[in-house]
């Protein structure tokens, strides 16, 4: 008896809530927690990333037999906030050459500038045809809509290769990085540092304890519910003191349906006053499978020292304490590498419909990656550890 032959198809599809977050969270089960369907429906149903903001959900879709086997978060948008990789000289040069750079479709988690995005793939569906299936697909919904280009952004490192492989260019921006080498304790992660680099740390940590503040790493599900409209005060707060460069784009509704949905990949760090039991500042993260991600921090009141404790020092304590190979800290922040942190290269893609902006950017990507290289090695060479540095 002959088998049925297996059929695939491909959709766009227009809103998360359309994928059962079963089937979609078993394709993204190595992903980072931002690759996740209660984060990305999250995110729409917030009205974060919306139409109305900007953002047009096109999420790249293929069935065999009417089940996901591959998913991709994709995005019409019609301006570049949001995304962190400030493209405005490509839009710039799309101006000067009298050719349009916008909408555009962009492959990403929204509003996340952290490495780690990729297609999710299912066990068993060859990787290379299903990413040039897919890279294919988005293509041709660019040529069909009028859709300047493909953007992928922030791509996991083994994804950056399977594009690469495809013949795409890579634009390359500075990121950071810390790496778990086998710590056993926070003083052994110090006894890495140089003499005047384990003595700046040690001070900074005493003289917050000496202050009164105390810090503690609390998980999502020990979290107590005030803590998320909390967070989002001190993250819109945060926002605010840096004006127009604020990237306030979450609301408190966002914050709010994170307690209901997404507490097992949420760690808090809180520090207290003595005699208060509210917390006078909060760090938030996200959790995966070995990598902590730094997103969102605040604080009622400002205290020394008590960002690097809050956003560095006790998660990396925590992460050595739970085995956490990794923790990204976020982007920026050229003091992050005496704390600990390896400056790297993280790569984005991109594919330009139009022949004249895809032969600038492919005149001008190398000489603009090189000046990010000599960036980031000038970031790596300010590391406080005693020798070594790690390759980026």
């Amino acid at each position: 008896m002959t088998q049925p032959e297996e059929t695939f198809s491909l959709s766009f599809v227009s809103s998360m809530e359309r994928f059962a977050p079963l089937e979609w969270n078993a394709l993204a089960k190595d992903a980072p927690p931002f690759m996740r369907w209660e984060w990305l429906n999250l995110l729409e149903t917030s009205g974060a990333v919306s139409p109305a903001t900007g953002w047009l959900p096109a999420h790249c879709a293929l069935f065999k037999d009417a089940r996901l086997v591959a998913a991709a978060p994709l995005y019409a948008k019609g301006h570049g906030r949001g995304e962190y990789v400030y493209d405005q000289l490509w839009a710039d040069a799309a101006a000067k050459l009298n050719v349009p750079y916008y909408p555009k479709l962009v492959a990403a988690s929204p509003l996340t500038p952290a490495a780690g995005y990729r297609f999710l793939l299912g066990e068993g569906l060859p990787r290379r045809a299903a990413v040039r299936t897919l890279v294919s697909a988005m293509d041709s919904l660019c040529r069909k809509h009028g859709l300047t280009g493909l953007h992928l952004l922030f791509s996991d490192d083994s994804f950056a290769v399977e594009l690469r492989e495809l013949g795409l260019l890579a634009w390359e921006h500075q990121g950071f990085l810390w790496t778990n080498q086998g710590y056993q304790s926070f003083q052994d992660f110090l006894a890495r540092f140089t003499a005047n680099g384990r003595k700046s740390i040690r001070q900074e940590r005493k003289r917050l304890r000496a202050s009164g503040v105390r810090v503690e790493m609390v998980q999502g599900f020990d979290a107590p519910d005030s803590w998320f409209p909390l967070m989002y005060e001190y993250y819109a707060d945060t926002c605010d003191k840096f004006g127009e460069w604020g990237c306030k784009f979450l609301p408190l509704s966002f914050f709010t349906k994170l307690a209901d949905a997404f507490r097992e990949h949420i760690l808090f760090s809180a520090a207290y006053l003595p005699g208060s039991p509210t917390p006078v500042a909060l760090a938030f993260f996200l959790k995966g499978s070995d990598t902590l991600y730094g997103r969102y921090w605040g604080a009622a009141r400002d205290i020394p020292f008590l960002h690097f404790e809050l956003c560095y020092y006790a998660p990396i304590e925590w992460a050595i304490t739970n085995n956490i190979a990794f923790f990204d800290p976020g982007m920026g922040g050229e003091h992050k590498p005496r704390r600990g942190f390896d400056s790297r290269i993280i790569k984005g893609f991109h594919a330009f419909q139009n022949p004249v902006l895809d032969r600038v950017f492919t005149d001008n990507i190398p000489r603009i990656n090189a000046f990010i290289r000599e960036h980031v090695q000038e970031l790596q060479d300010m590391s406080a550890f005693k020798t070594g540095r790690t390759s980026c």
